[in-house]
Parts: structure tokens; C-alpha cells; sequence
């Protein structure tokens, strides 16, 4: 409930707003222009988790191999691309993964901001919460199922799309 209260037309966000100079703050979920992006504002907000796995992936690169490029007169531009950015593939990959996943199955945000019934003008309906909506609300338990196999086999094609075109741009050599 705390996404929905500050985001309301009283709301947090509004309150700072109105205190920079903006006299009519817009309603960030209650008109459907400005709901979805109120969902993608608060995803972004959630990446910090990923970013701790880049963090662990860019400790794992040995400094050695930077001063190495230093030493052979590599810029920081030709470092990033020739070290960073190879060593760091498979960081990247398991991320794109958990995001790919991530992202098909939007739920709670979609939920909590549109109270449960897709927001105003079903600008928040994501299929998840169609899903939802289908098998608990008007209780069609055998279409929800379906929709929830559907759901798993993009998931599933979107994945194998991701790891059968890694070989073109992971790299799991460590340059040794």
C-alpha cells in the first residue's frame, strides 16, 4: 500500500511536487496516460538488486589485466570493451534471464496501483493480473490455467532465444 500512497493525488509525490511549483500535480494513478509509466518508474526503482550482481561480476575481474592494458597504452574506452565487457558476459546473461522472467510476470505492482481490477481504462491490466482477475475474481480456474501455460511458454521462448544467442556474445574465458 505504500506504492499507492505515494502516488495518490495527496500523495507523497504530489506533495513534492506542489512544493517546487507545480500547482496541478497530475493524478499518477488515476489517469491512464500516466499509470503504466507510474509501473515502469517503480521497476526501475527496483533494480538495485541486479545492480549488486554487476557489482559482484565487476569484482570478480582481476585488476591485473587492467594495468596489463595500461602498461601496453590501452585507453579506459578500449579497457571497457576489450575487458570489461567480455569478462563481464555471463554477469549479463544470468541478469537479462532473471529480468526477462522478471518482467513477464509483473504482478504486484500492476496490482496494488490498479486495485486489483487493471486501474482506470485497464491501463494497468498486465497479463498476470488478467490471469489473476480470471481465476480467483470470475473463478474460470481451467482458463487461468491455460493462460498460465501460455505464460510459461513465452517465458520459456524468450529464454532459449537468450541463452541459443549468448554463444554469439558470452564469453566464459577469463583471457588466461
Amino acid at each position: 500500500m505504500l506504492w499507492r500512497k505515494l502516488f495518490e493525488r495527496d500523495g507523497l509525490v504530489n506533495n513534492l511536487l506542489g512544493a517546487i511549483g507545480f500547482y496541478q500535480p497530475p493524478g499518477w494513478i488515476t489517469n491512464p496516460k500516466f499509470a503504466l509509466w507510474t509501473l515502469v518508474l517503480l521497476t526501475v526503482w527496483q533494480f538495485g538488486s541486479s545492480m549488486i550482481i554487476f557489482l559482484a561480476g565487476l569484482k570478480q575481474i582481476p585488476q591485473e589485466y587492467y594495468e596489463a592494458a595500461s602498461v601496453d597504452g590501452a585507453s579506459k574506452t578500449r579497457q571497457f570493451f576489450s575487458i570489461t565487457l567480455p569478462l563481464l558476459s555471463p554477469v549479463i546473461l544470468f541478469t537479462l534471464v532473471l529480468q526477462i522472467i522478471t518482467t513477464f510476470q509483473a504482478f504486484t505492482q500492476a496490482y496494488i496501483i490498479g486495485g486489483g481490477s487493471g486501474g482506470v481504462l485497464n491501463s494497468t491490466l498486465f497479463y498476470t493480473l488478467h490471469l489473476y482477475i480470471q481465476g480467483w475474481t470470475y473463478h474460470e480456474m481451467g482458463y487461468a490455467s491455460a493462460m498460465a501455460w501460455v505464460l510459461l511458454i513465452i517465458i520459456g521462448v524468450f529464454t532459449a532465444i537468450v541463452f541459443k544467442s549468448s554463444d554469439l556474445w558470452v564469453s566464459y574465458g577469463t583471457g588466461e
